[in-house]
């Protein structure tokens, strides 16, 4: 069509699909909730284009007519995916968990705004349950579910972080204030700071409404102003001291800009990211050496090499660092146990080919310390088939995996070591590598994903 010529009604809504286009990423990525005033914009930007598309007069044109209604799909296909982006069941759970977590968190900090530094155990472990919680959350690869979990992660990590600084030693900190007049001013400083350190995870976890990140960044400021206008010449202990604190206030300052750090792209999409690509390398030379086996007539003879072999994988994961990201954390921890599992495997058939072959030996066993050696041989079998195992939880083979090995519990329990401390300490193993066949078969099939 010659664009000269072009009805102007065509023209008007090829230019208001453009400015649809425009705000297309913003809708996809769009990680906040429906009460979120980036929402709302978004909402009202799409219905203002929507009633512009309707006004469009088709003037009986079947062209134009087709045109207006291509549009108007387009756009209310974009307020649909906005909505399912606010509204969908992991968006809401990730939300659940956070409000959880604020409630937590307002509960706990209480002691830091008395000046204080004390963490109680309950605060540590209630913040790393949270963590592992929010990255069991199931994205589907949906960028805005990424999103959403990662910008949630950042703030209850940093909140760990925080606290974890909190329970270190700093054995300088605070001196006497006999030591120098400047050390008074110093630990008056270091008390504002654990102040500032309640503060920041109100901030964080938006359970303070009364203060900003930008003014608390004043704050540290004023307090490192406060601490550069100490005359502390000639005093070495005094300056370390000194030093400390700022470094403290420091790091305070690099949680500040939190929120820009939890909109980059890196911290979510995590596909191309190198620790997870080393991480699945790692795993596919895991699963290769496990094929070999299956593969080899003679698997026996290859179990000292494989062993090896995985060892030196379990080197390379301890190699890879997650920095500050859990779901990267989460994904090494599983490959790990990935790995570990098929070590223990062969460790286990092994041990059961050395009992073949020292017959005359084990015939002096207890009958007791028998009974553990039978069931593990069991327990070897299934092993081999949770190891080859692909499929998921619906699947009759998992749920007959998972009944086969709580009989073999269930069997070790029924065990009588009738005070035979050797058979005791086997039924223990026994016991123990049994849990941890069932355990690698849950988190196989838990469709966990980074």
């Amino acid at each position: 069509m010659d664009m000269g010529n072009q009805h102007p009604s065509i023209k008007r809504l090829q230019d208001i699909q453009k400015e649809v286009k425009e705000i297309e990423s913003q809708v996809v990525n769009f990680s906040g909730l429906s009460s979120d005033r980036a929402y709302k914009n978004l909402e009202r930007t799409l219905t203002k284009q929507l009633f512009e598309i309707d006004s469009v007069d088709a003037e009986g044109r079947g062209d134009i007519q087709q045109a207006r209604k291509r549009a108007a799909q387009e756009t209310e296909g974009l307020l649909k995916e906005l909505e399912q982006n606010a509204t969908h069941p992991q968006r809401l759970e990730i939300e659940s968990i956070f409000k959880e977590a604020q409630a937590f968190v307002e509960r706990e900090i209480a002691a830091f705004y008395k000046g204080g530094n004390c963490v109680t155990e309950e605060f540590d472990e209630g913040i790393q349950d949270i963590i592992f919680r929010l990255t069991q959350v199931k994205t589907g690869g949906k960028i805005s579910l990424r999103k959403a979990r990662y910008r949630t992660l950042t703030k209850v990590c940093a909140v760990q972080e925080i606290i974890d600084s909190c329970t270190k030693q700093q054995p300088s900190l605070p001196l006497s204030t006999d030591t120098h007049p400047s050390v008074a001013k110093i630990n008056s400083v270091m008390s504002e700071v654990n102040k500032a350190k309640g503060t920041l995870i109100a901030v964080l976890m938006g359970v303070n409404n009364n203060e900003t990140c930008r003014h608390l960044s004043c704050v540290l400021t004023g307090l490192i102003a406060d601490l550069d206008a100490l005359d502390v010449c000639g005093h070495p202990e005094i300056r370390n001291y000194r030093k400390e604190v700022v470094e403290e206030i420091n790091k305070l300052q690099n949680y500040l800009d939190l929120e820009e750090e939890a909109d980059s792209t890196y911290g979510y999409e995590l596909a191309q990211n190198a620790c997870i690509i080393k991480i699945e390398e790692i795993r596919k030379k895991a699963k290769e050496v496990h094929a070999s086996l299956l593969s080899a007539e003679k698997a026996s003879e290859l179990y000292l090499q494989s062993k090896t072999e995985l060892q030196g994988l379990i080197a390379q994961l301890d190699e890879v660092s997650p920095g500050k990201n859990p779901c990267i954390r989460e994904a090494r921890r599983r490959a790990v146990i990935e790995v570990q599992t098929l070590i223990t495997y062969f460790d286990l058939k092994e041990a059961l080919l050395k009992r073949q072959t020292c017959a005359e030996q084990t015939a002096a066993e207890p009958p007791s310390h028998k009974a553990v050696w039978n069931i593990l041989g069991e327990v070897s079998q299934i092993q081999q088939e949770v190891l080859s195992f692909d499929g998921n939880r619906t699947d009759k083979n998992y749920m007959r995996l998972e009944e086969l090995l709580t009989k073999q519990l269930l069997a070790l329990d029924a065990i009588d070591p009738q005070g035979d401390e050797c058979s005791k300490a086997a039924r223990k193993q026994a016991v123990k590598l049994a849990q941890n066949v069932l355990y690698y078969l849950d988190i196989k099939t838990d469709e966990w994903e980074y």
